[in-house]
């Protein structure tokens, strides 16, 4: 696509004359952005959380949310007690092969906290590390039976 305008006004301190605008292509993208800003919106992501008893409660959120803050919009079972600071397993939450195939690898420092998680998996992740994009759509979330938090183990978890 051309932009509209090709012909402008040059004006010199002698005169003022038509002069040729160089034309510039714009990309798919910058044509949208010309038109509308709806591509810009966050689009709402749909998953299902899998308690260890078997309940199953779907949560919708932005994209770009993460998964724990998700959890505790949705009052689901899911501890976070550093607040997704990455810094304690208590968020850690098993996904589908195919979605953690397509995430990010996990940070060193993530990859350390889930050392310390109850019932690791190879799909294990830590919930305030994992953000929610389109391609998550209907994903289901399992939470393992236990967590540990070595600073108020037993406690019943709050959500913050």
């Amino acid at each position: 696509m051309l932009s509209s305008r090709a012909l402008s006004t040059c004006r010199t301190p002698a005169a003022t004359y038509p002069c040729k605008v160089q034309q510039q292509r714009l990309r798919p993208a910058q044509q949208a952005l010309r038109f509308s800003t709806t591509a810009l919106l966050p689009k709402d992501v749909t998953v299902t959380f899998i308690e260890p008893d078997g309940n199953e409660i779907q949560a919708t959120g932005e994209e770009g949310t993460n998964l724990m803050e998700l959890a505790h919009e949705n009052d689901v079972d899911l501890e976070g007690a550093c607040e997704g600071a990455c810094a304690c397993s208590t968020c850690h939450v098993i996904l589908e092969d195919k979605i953690f195939d397509s995430l990010p690898e996990p940070t060193d420092e993530e990859n350390d906290m889930l050392d310390l998680a109850f019932a690791l998996t190879d799909t294990s992740r830590l919930g305030c590390q994992v953000l929610l994009s389109p391609d998550m759509e209907g994903m289901r979330i399992k939470l393992p039976s236990a967590t540990r938090n070595f600073y108020v183990d037993g406690a019943k978890p709050a959500h913050h």
